[in-house]
This record gives C-alpha cells, structure tokens and sequence, in this order.
C-alpha cells in the first residue's frame, strides 16, 4: 500500500475558491491511468491548510469513492491539535481511506515527547494505518530519529514521509527501525537516490504533472535500476526544483492550469504563481515530456 509514486493530490478549484468535483474526478482517472501506485488527497498539496472539516472529510470521501478500490487512498489528517487530527482520522476512515497521513503538528513546536504522546494517541483511538509526516521546513517541528523508532514500536503506525532531503536523516531512520518503519520520501529532488538507498517510495509534488514518469521511475529505483532510475529522474529534475519556486502548491497548480487538467482556482492566502516564474516552470514541464 506504501510504495511507488504516490501523488500529493491538488485540490481543484474555481477562480472563487469552490471545489471543482469535475476536474477532481478527472484527476483521479488520469493518474490511475498513467499509473500512480496510490493517491493522497487533502494534504499539504492538497491546500488541508484552507479547507475546513467538513469539506475537508467531504474531499476524502468523494476520492475514496470515485477511487473504489483502484488503488489505495491515503487521507491527509493531520493537524496541530490532537483532538482535531483524531476526528479528521475517524472520519477518514469511516469514508473508507485505506491510510492516513499525519503532519507533524505546526506552530505550536512540541517536545519529542509531545510528538510521540500526539500520534500514539491518534493510533489508539482510530484502526486506521498511519503514515508519519516530517516536513520541519513547514510546520517548524522536527520529529527525530528517536522518536520515530518509538512510535514504530505502535502497530498502527507504519510509515514515515521524510520531507527533509536530508539522506543521511533518513538512513539513521532506517537503520533505527529496520522493517517495523516503511520510509517514503517527501522531497522529490532526492526522492530517487532515497529510493535507491532503501526507501520504498515517494509521495510526491511532481506526480501531479508528470504521473506516468514519477511511477516509472520509483518502480526502477526501488528495483536497484540505478542507471535507468537516474535517467528518467534527470528529465524530471526540473519539475522537482521549479514546483518549489513559490509555496507548493502555487506553482503545481498553475502547471496543471496550463496542462488544461484544472482551472486557475487557489484560495488566499496563496495566489496565483507570479509571472515572473511562468518560463521557469513551463521549461521544466517541457523537460518532463508534460508538454510540447
């Protein structure tokens, strides 16, 4: 269930901020179809940040149902107040998810021992798989190796997302907690050496635009194809930068606007990406074989 290239799904949206159920359903059928090993709706790509809970839980079920079964749903839960994260889990999995995702908790930065109470607390009170998720360069939180081994100590807890591109980080990781801890990557410039390295996947910005050659390339990578794997990751390479130019996701939903796969929807306080990025991203794309 935790493997390849799983997408960071956007959330498609009218010019005034509305979900566009339509373009969402489009989405799903055109990653299955290139091959995305599993989906993540409602994550930090996914705008989890400006959508509230009931549309939030609304999103998770329209996917798992559009989804049925195709591949595995892995819902973003996460939030910076446990009791929060626990309804949105709940709730996630009352709508069918096979997973959750679960950010370390913003603003509020907890001890390590406050990161392990907060997820041993959502594992015990939803059976639901739970994927971890350290992304410090967003949420001001860094969960440690050390608090990762403990928490793979929790059977409900079996995977991390390590957004911090840091290999030597996500080696101690693996060291640490051997097969109790499935490692994925949350930084797709290093996504493919992780992989190659002993990650199992990536859940990744870059599928959004380039699907087909994200779950290509993960699949050689955790193979041991390092020649063919690198190859491919070269011509990605671009995308993997350049959707980072402004804050994830202004300029991945852009990309997939000029792709004719979403409109020009984003809600404040994110904007539209600046024009002063417009080439850089459509030379990326164009490396990628995502246009012409």
């Amino acid at each position: 269930m935790i493997s390849g290239s799983i997408v960071a799904l956007v959330t498609p949206m009218d010019t005034e901020g509305k979900i566009d159920w339509s373009a969402l359903d489009g989405l799903i059928e055109w990653h299955i179809e290139m091959g995305t090993n599993a989906i993540v709706p409602v994550g930090t790509t996914g705008e989890s940040a400006t959508i509230p809970m009931q549309e939030h839980c609304e999103i998770v079920k329209h996917v798992v149902n559009t989804v049925a079964g195709r591949v595995p749903v892995i819902a973003g839960t996460g939030a910076n107040a446990t009791q929060e994260a626990i309804e949105l889990t709940r709730a996630a999995k009352d709508a069918g998810a096979d997973a959750c995702l679960l950010v370390t908790p913003y603003y509020n930065k907890p001890t390590q021992e406050g990161l392990y109470l907060h997820y041993k607390a959502i594992a015990e009170a939803v059976d639901l798989p739970q994927v971890l998720y350290n992304v410090p360069g967003r949420t001001a939180c860094d969960m440690l190796p050390d608090t990762v081994a403990r928490l793979a100590e929790i059977p409900q807890i079996i995977a991390i997302k390590e957004a911090t591109g840091d290999l030597e980080r996500t080696a101690r990781i693996l060291a640490l907690c051997g097969d109790a801890m499935i490692v994925v990557s949350g930084d797709d410039a290093t996504a493919c050496d992780l992989m190659l390295s002993g990650a199992r996947g990536t859940i990744s910005v870059t599928a959004n635009v380039a699907p087909a050659k994200m779950s290509r390339m993960c699949a050689l990578a955790i193979s041991g194809d390092r020649e063919a794997a690198r190859e491919i990751d070269t011509t990605l390479m671009g995308l993997h930068k350049n959707l980072f130019l402004e804050s994830n996701p202004i300029p991945v939903k852009w990309a997939l606007s000029e792709m004719g796969r979403i409109g020009r929807g984003i809600r404040l306080p994110l904007t539209e990406l600046s024009a002063q990025y417009h080439d850089a991203v459509r030379d990326a794309m164009r490396q990628a074989g995502a246009i012409n």
